[in-house]
């Protein structure tokens, strides 16, 4: 039904015009938790899965030659017509997808993958195990959709994984008469053109945002309804856009994507050259390393907000007397001050950013990757390369500016995959229109959880840590310990080091080695440590006799801001029904625990002595882990709600400017 109406446009992508009031939100939340529950049962789903495998074997595996093209043809124009309001013809559409899939890459989907393929088709997220082979039925559902005469982006959320999926689905999608094109971030945008006009296309979550921001600026007005009529008329729409609209999104890990990612809006921005504000800005790191904290500053909003004490206000304007210009002003001085603070105190190296031939680099803190085309605004960039000594970068002056929630509502037609989105799908359905569907896996979970092990310092943990990889390298079992910065990777590499145990590492900085890691990691006797680099979208396979040891074993050393991400980690062992187990092993002094009241956590961490607590104490402590977990969580979301009311601000504004984002 959609596809007759994308046809007709010359960009096709959704009009936007979400009111993100309370009520709202509570009206798209509700609408999507019904929709999902009521149409998607587990017992319809199961029956339709059974309905694709007959239709298979009773249809698509006897027509051959002439015939089989004549019926695929028939196929496609049907789809044009009705879309997947039909549940014969989307029946019909993945048992050629499935028939396929098993002719090309020798892969036989089973009923949780092609079950899932059908509610992506239907516009919501679908929850599968980590394991279940999400991959494939991204690819299936894909394929319907680019049958049905869509353009499909299936938005991953790294280079890495559009590459190696791009080049895995190719052979799938060319048995079916369908062209895939991968366009990654080290393109050059003329490069990018044709891979963007292909009906498969996969590609990076900022990748594609940062594409359509280059559209809309090239455009300006001539990216609206209106605008783009015209210009398609003399033939010059095509020639001057990346991509060719919005019409169909598969977004793989959606709770990072639309989620996780979601804080931070995506800038696009050109550089000005202004000495006086690099003068500015190494005051005020002058001024910040001057200040004492406990005296002229402290801390707010679980330490990451700096706040000046009157003492401080007051030794500022002191400091502040003979400089003249901006000094002058006390919230402008104020505000310089805070910010070098943050770049001092609150940013640290091999932590939230590396230093690399003399830049700067920002580590993306959910997936463990460098972001090298990224930068801080406000002059954080600029305050940090000060920091390390660098020579500070031009200004940037922002030309563009949009938010995931924004983009993503564009889509004609949006939906999503991932292990790990209960927790977020009120959030789903509230600011996207999504309904989240459980399917369960193909085969039983054997994954077994250890008891969580916390200590009160960081030294006795890293001890306990490698304690734990020598017992498995005792009996030759894989394990992947995963490490939430780069900082700690080498830091657990040098303690295991010590004591002569051969591992390989797993950071932004050896990035290069990512895919030969990763396919050793579940051998026998290797020990892995990686960032959250290994959190999502890598599948570990077991070696030769693993499975008899009980498969890879993994120790989470630290947890993450969120519960999920953790989950992630702990989905690397024990895949489609191999055997496999993991183990917290965290304490006080984790990144996570910073907001906890320190009249709680140092008399725990004075009275442990560094020792491993006690059972019933050990539980107590851990739920106060979950529950900063939870508190952070908690403000992550406050801040994300924030940037949707003011992204619609934003374009309430500039709708009677005129102008775009």
């Amino acid at each position: 039904m959609f596809a007759l109406s994308v046809s007709a446009q010359p960009y096709p992508q959704r009009q936007d015009d979400f009111d993100p009031t309370w009520l709202n939100r509570a009206v798209e939340r509700a609408r999507a938790g019904l929709r999902a529950g009521l149409r998607f049962r587990p017992g319809r789903l199961r029956r339709l899965a059974r309905r694709v495998e007959t239709a298979g074997r009773d249809g698509w595996r006897r027509c051959q030659g002439a015939g089989r093209e004549a019926a695929l043809r028939e196929l496609r124009l049907a789809l044009r017509k009705r879309g997947f309001a039909d549940d014969g013809l989307t029946v019909r559409a993945l048992a050629l997808a499935c028939e396929a899939a098993e002719t090309t890459l020798g892969l036989v989907p089973h009923p949780p993958q092609v079950t899932a393929a059908y509610v992506l088709l239907h516009g919501q997220v679908v929850e599968l195990d980590t394991g279940e082979g999400k991959s494939l039925a991204a690819a299936l559902a894909a394929a319907c959709a680019a049958l049905a005469g869509l353009r499909v982006h299936v938005v991953t959320v790294n280079d890495y994984l559009a590459a190696r999926d791009g080049e895995t689905f190719a052979p799938f999608f060319a048995a079916l008469g369908l062209d895939v094109g991968v366009v990654l971030e080290t393109m050059r945008p003329e490069e990018k053109v044709v891979p963007y006009g292909r009906a498969v296309v996969y590609c990076a979550n900022k990748v594609v945002v940062f594409d359509y921001l280059r559209d809309r600026l090239q455009f300006k007005e001539g990216l609206r309804p209106l605008g783009i009529a015209l210009e398609s008329m003399k033939g010059a729409a095509r020639a001057r856009t990346l991509l060719p609209g919005l019409q169909f999104a598969i977004v793989d890990e959606a709770d990072s994507v639309f989620i996780d990612e979601a804080r931070t809006p995506l800038v696009i921005s050109a550089q000005e050259q202004d000495p006086a504000r690099e003068a500015h800005y190494r005051q005020a790191m002058a001024l910040a390393r001057e200040l004492e904290e406990g005296v002229d500053f402290g801390w707010r909003a679980g330490g990451r907000v700096p706040r000046l004490t009157d003492a401080g206000s007051a030794r500022l304007a002191q400091r502040a007397e003979g400089l003249g210009g901006l000094w002058q002003g006390p919230r402008l001085r104020e505000d310089a001050v805070h910010q070098a603070l943050v770049a001092l105190r609150r940013f640290r190296r091999d932590v939230d950013y590396i230093v690399e031939a003399g830049k700067v680099l920002i580590v993306d803190e959910n997936t463990g990757r460098v972001m090298p085309d990224r930068s801080w605004e406000r002059g954080l960039q600029q305050l940090i390369e000060i920091k390390e000594g660098l020579a500070p970068t031009p200004i940037r002056e922002n030309l563009a500016r949009l938010s995931y929630q924004l983009f993503f509502r564009r889509y004609l037609h949006l939906s999503g995959m991932t292990g790990t989105c209960r927790e977020v799908s009120g959030e789903l359905g509230e600011v996207y229109g999504l309904g989240v569907v459980r399917v369960e896996p193909f085969r039983p979970s054997r994954r077994k959880r250890l008891p969580t092990l916390v200590y009160g310092h960081a030294a006795s943990r890293w001890e306990a840590v490698v304690d734990q990889v020598r017992a498995c390298q005792a009996s030759g079992r894989p394990v992947l310990i995963g490490t939430r910065s780069i900082q700690a990777s080498e830091h657990l590499s040098a303690c295991l080091a010590s004591q002569g145990i051969v591992h390989q590492v797993l950071n932004a900085k050896q990035n290069a080695a990512e895919a030969e890691i990763v396919a050793r990691a579940g051998e026998r006797g290797q020990v892995t440590i990686a960032t959250n680099m290994a959190g999502r979208g890598t599948d570990i396979k077991l070696g030769e006799g693993v499975a008899e040891l009980g498969g890879l074993f993994v120790i989470l050393s630290e947890g993450h801001d969120n519960g999920r991400v953790d989950r992630q980690l702990a989905g690397r062992c024990a895949r489609q029904g191999d055997p496999g187990g993991w183990r917290a092993v965290v304490c006080l002094e984790d990144e996570v625990m910073r907001g906890m009241p320190a009249w709680l956590k140092r008399p725990l961490a004075a009275a442990l002595s560094g020792r491993r607590l006690g059972q019933l104490l050990g539980r107590a402590v851990f739920l106060l882990y979950r529950y900063a977990q939870f508190d952070v969580s908690r403000r992550h979301r406050a801040e994300r709600r924030r940037l949707m009311q003011v992204d619609h601000r934003s374009r309430v504004t500039l709708s009677f400017s005129g102008e775009s984002e």
